[in-house]
């Protein structure tokens, strides 16, 4: 149950960056991202969260579902209405984050259905704190 990648990109990019580690800001997102809200994220556009497993099983390489933190040995569809906390940030799964067109327009046809209630979480940012591969993910 461990945080495996983090990614982050730049507004209009489509290439996202590996980092080791993050800064996530409470109700903002993680700073030096395209989804850092400075005025305050609205409810579950703070981070992103996926399953490492399911990343693989759809053969698309680390961070090719666009979400923020791949993480391993977690079942993220059961962070949804739940607080858990990634190192010593504490966040709260606010819903299930579905594959989209723009996902399938930089990958491939099918993608979509592949990923359907398996792409991922979009979860509120409860607590400031640093965020770093390897973190522990706990439900709490």
């Amino acid at each position: 149950m461990i945080v495996e990648a983090i990614h982050l990109g730049a507004e209009g990019v489509p290439e996202l960056w590996e980092v080791e580690s993050v800064s996530a800001v409470a109700g903002r997102g993680l700073e030096g991202d395209r989804h850092f809200h400075p005025e305050g994220a609205k409810p579950g556009q703070a981070i992103t969260l996926v399953d490492a497993a399911e990343v693989e099983r759809v053969g698309l390489p680390s961070g090719g579902t666009r979400r923020q933190v791949t993480v391993r040995g977690v079942d993220v569809n059961g962070l949804v209405g739940k607080h858990f906390r990634i190192g010593d940030v504490e966040c709260y799964g606010v819903e299930l984050c579905e594959p989209c067109l723009h996902l399938e327009s930089l990958t491939r046809p099918g993608i979509i259905k592949e990923l359907t209630h398996r792409a991922g979480i979009n979860a509120d940012i409860l607590t400031d704190g640093t965020i770093a591969v390897g973190d522990e993910v706990v439900a709490l």
